[in-house]
Parts: structure tokens; C-alpha cells; sequence
């Protein structure tokens, strides 16, 4: 994708003002028109271009959200909802301008159910807060993308994170969701029973729709039980390819790994720099164990003997809680740890994921282009279930260079759809990742996409120019 090369829709400027001036009479101060917030609720997170809304508005109940979707539905004006702006695929740009539905203030826990392990949420919470909330339950909510992500924004983009080699993706972990549709009605997708034959499954549609559909503004979350015991560390490679064929053996053995990722040389170059670290700058994996101390200890010991067998080692062991936090932290910063590589540049953050016996060649393929093309670009993947990333470091000034590294995405979503693989294991689509959307699900699957979204947004009102296509966009 061209950095001018952003969807651009109509803009109804008619219905924007009678909008705003609705809402601004209705709500005062919570609907903000200033220029810096505006920008802010674009995106900011990636080198595509800010495309700025035209409010901002701060609703603190459901019945606020169906009011405001109502004015925007009457006026035929975009509606963009909006968590806490971490997505990279330009899933909060404003391209006919609209209304932003920041969710921030609807923050709170509605129930934590402790015998059924499960929870309902506003969509504005986000995933440390609630786990700052039940910290004294004994049980966690264990989806953790890089990001402290607001929940509804998680649900919408179908984010994962380091545990869902685990303990899943959003996909396994949402139960229910409360949303506002195009119309202004207030839907609810299941009832808390752990599973149902009972009609289509909505939750499903919903999760991962980015907003196309409508506003999260519930949802009903799975829940675990806090380990007995918990182990880690990170184990350096001589090489991605030793690490990821022990990556791949530790699966097809069965062992119940909670997390397991990979990190480039380069990558761990920048982990250093920016942690103030010391780790080994060759690729490592940072693995963590979860259970009880015997089945801890057996699993760290399995992993051990299949790290040797490809040349890894030394195990360097975080058992202490403050140790794993450090670590993990290190990781969770990769985005920001990766600009020490090159000051002053943009970051074009994108992610693949592939069937994980194919997880080797895709990678040590792509190191390799990266080097043929020229670029900075290090590597982070959760590897454990076949997803990695690439930030790829840009000068935006310099036109070739852009054009190299597009042209190396290109070629990345190409390598990892060649080995039936999908062009986004947790970023979504957005704007950044359209045109792979055909290529991955065929021009029936996504002609059903849009017959969907048509049947449920007539007026294409909710955030537009996001997943597919529509007339007109």
C-alpha cells in the first residue's frame, strides 16, 4: 500500500455539522472538536497517514453509544469507535471524517463470576486494569498483546498475544458481547453457558469485525485460574532455523508451553539497547511454564533436552516473579526497543502466521529478503502457534526506500498465503492489509463479507473504508 494511497470516501459535510451540533448540544463538553484530540483519535501508531474525525465523543453508558449512532445514523454520518489507538493497520482513521466513539470512561467491571470463571466488562477497561481487579480472585484474564489494549478494542481487531500458544486468541476467550448495530439497537450475542447450538453465532461475527458492524460496548470474558507455579526464561539459538525446528518439536510433543516466542538477532540487538539488557544478540526463545511445580519442572527439563538436541542453550532461568516481569516487559517494549536500531524513523509493523510446520522456511525466507532489500527490519513471533512479526524501520523522507519496503510486505503476506498461511495473525486488516483480503479468502468469500456488512449497515456508517470495500469508498 502507497503512503498516499489510503482509502478516501465522500465526505457528507451537511450531516458531520448537523451531527456535531446535535451532539455538542445534547452532551457539552464530551463531544471535543479541537484539532491535537482529533489527531490523536486518527492513527497514529504506524506510518499510514492520520486521517483525523471530526469529534470526539465520550459516552459512558450503552444507552449514550445507541444515542449517538442514532444522530449519526439520521445525518448518514461514520461512526469510528475507539479503544486506547494501539491497532496497526489504520483500524481508527477517519477517511469521510465521522464521529469517534472514544469508550475510555466506559471502564468498569459489571461482574466477576469466581465458580463460573468468567467476567463482563465494559469495553473500555483494559486488559492490566482488569488484572489489577482481580488480583485477589485468583484468577487472570490471560490475553496480552504487546499493548495495554482496552478489552472492546481487543475483541474487535481478534487480538492474541504471547499465551495463546495456551491459552487462545479473543476468538476463545470472549463468551458474549453486548454491541450497538449501525441502527442504534443494543444487541446481546449469547447468554454465559460455555456453549450453545442456539441460532447463528454472533459472537463470532462480531469478534474481529473491527468496528464494521457495530460498537462493542459489553462483553463476557473467559477467565483462568492464576498457576500454581509459573517458570521461564530465555534460551539463545545459533540460528532462527535451530530455533524455530525446537519450537516446532516442543508442539508436536505435546508439551503445554504457556508462552513461546522468538526473537531475532537483530531483535534482540534492540530488546538490549532499550532494556539495558544483557542477553545473548543471537535468536532466542523467551519460554514460560505453567502449572504446578512438578509439571513445571518437567516441562522445563523436556524443553531443555529439546533445545540441546538443536544447539541452544544456555537456559538462562527467571523464576522469581520480579525476573519474569522484567522479561516479559523487555518483549512487550519490541515495538519501542526497535526505533534504537534507527532514530528518527517510522515503523511499518506488520505480522503473517503460517501452519507451524511451514514456520522455519517462512522465516529464514524472510530474513533472507530482508537482507536482499536493504532494510532494518527485526523479528518477534509468537511462534508456538506459527505468528510472527517484522517491524520494518522506514525514513519517510526517502521515497525508494518506502517503495522497498512495501514492496517487501508485498512479498511477506505473498510467502506466508503461498504456504496456507494467512496475511494477519493479530493485527486485522484495517485499512493497511485490503487488498490481500481477496487473495486470501477468494472474491466469493469476501462478495459474503460484503453481503453482510450491506445487510447489517445499509448506509456504511460503521467506520468505513476498513476491511473491504463498498461502493463508493
Amino acid at each position: 500500500m502507497a503512503v498516499a494511497a489510503v482509502a478516501k470516501t465522500e465526505r457528507n459535510e451537511s450531516g458531520i455539522a448537523r451531527v456535531l451540533e446535535q451532539l455538542g448540544e445534547r452532551f457539552g463538553d464530551r463531544l471535543q472538536t479541537g484539532q491535537s484530540l482529533r489527531e490523536q483519535h486518527g492513527h497514529t501508531t504506524t506510518y499510514i497517514p492520520n486521517q483525523a474525525p471530526d469529534g470526539v465523543f465520550f459516552p459512558e453508558s450503552v444507552e449514550e453509544v445507541q444515542e449517538a449512532v442514532r444522530v449519526c445514523a439520521e445525518h448518514r454520518v461514520p461512526v469510528i469507535p475507539f479503544g486506547v489507538g494501539s491497532s496497526l493497520e489504520g483500524h481508527v482513521n477517519a477517511p469521510a471524517g465521522g464521529i469517534c466513539l472514544d469508550m475510555s470512561r466506559m471502564n468498569r467491571v459489571l461482574a466477576v463470576n469466581q465458580e463460573d470463571l468468567d467476567c463482563t466488562v465494559e469495553p473500555g477497561i483494559t486488559r492490566e486494569e482488569l488484572n489489577h481487579y482481580l488480583r485477589d480472585t485468583g484468577l487472570f484474564f490471560p490475553i496480552d498483546p504487546g499493548a495495554n489494549a482496552s478489552l472492546g478494542g481487543m475483541a474487535a481487531t481478534r487480538a492474541s498475544g504471547t499465551n495463546a500458544v495456551r491459552y487462545g486468541t479473543m476468538r476463545e476467550n470472549v463468551l458474549s458481547v453486548t454491541a450497538v448495530m449501525p441502527d442504534g439497537r443494543a444487541v446481546t450475542t449469547a447468554r454465559r453457558a460455555r456453549k450453545s447450538s442456539a441460532g447463528y453465532d454472533l459472537t463470532r461475527l462480531l469478534v474481529g469485525s473491527e468496528g464494521t458492524l457495530g460498537v462493542i460496548s459489553a462483553l463476557t470474558l473467559r477467565l483462568y485460574g492464576i498457576p500454581q507455579a509459573i517458570s521461564g526464561g530465555v534460551c539463545p539459538f545459533p540460528s532462527v532455523e535451530a530455533a524455530c525446528q525446537a519450537v516446532i518439536t516442543t508442539i508436536q510433543m505435546g508439551i503445554p508451553v504457556a508462552r513461546m516466542e522468538l526473537v531475532n538477532a537483530l531483535g534482540m540487538q534492540a530488546i538490549n539497547r532499550y532494556s539495558k539488557l544483557d542477553y545473548p544478540e543471537s535468536p532466542c526463545l523467551f519460554l514460560e511454564f505453567h502449572g504446578t511445580d512438578a509439571g513445571v519442572a518437567e516441562q522445563a527439563e523436556l524443553f531443555g533436552e529439546i533445545a540441546g538436541e538443536f544447539s541452544g542453550g544456555p537456559f538462562n532461568w527467571a523464576r522469581e516473579a520480579e525476573e519474569r516481569q522484567k522479561l516479559w516487559k523487555a518483549r512487550h517494549d519490541f515495538y519501542w526497543a526497535g526505533f534504537t536500531l534507527r532514530p528518527g524513523t517510522k515503523a511499518l509493523a506488520t505480522d503473517v502466521c503460517v501452519p507451524i510446520s511451514r514456520l522455519a522456511e517462512c522465516i529464514v525466507e524472510t530474513e533472507a529478503d530482508i537482507a536482499e532489500t536493504g532494510l532494518i527490519a527485526p523479528i518477534v513471533g509468537h511462534v508456538g502457534d506459527g505468528n510472527f512479526h517484522v517491524t520494518v524501520l522506514m525514513d519517510m523522507e526517502d521515497k525508494e526506500e518506502i517503495t522497498r519496503a512495501e514492496g517487501f510486505v508485498s512479498r511477506l503476506n505473498r510467502r506466508a498465503l503461498a504456504m496456507e498461511g494467512t496475511c494477519t495473525g493479530e493485527h486485522g486488516i484495517g485499512q493497511g492489509k485490503m487488498r490481500y483480503l481477496e487473495e486470501e479468502h477468494g472474491a466469493e468469500g469476501v462478495d459474503v463479507m460484503r453481503a453482510i456488512k450491506k445487510a447489517l449497515d445499509p448506509l456504511n456508517i460503521m467506520n468505513p473504508g476498513k476491511i473491504i470495500g463498498i461502493e463508493g469508498e
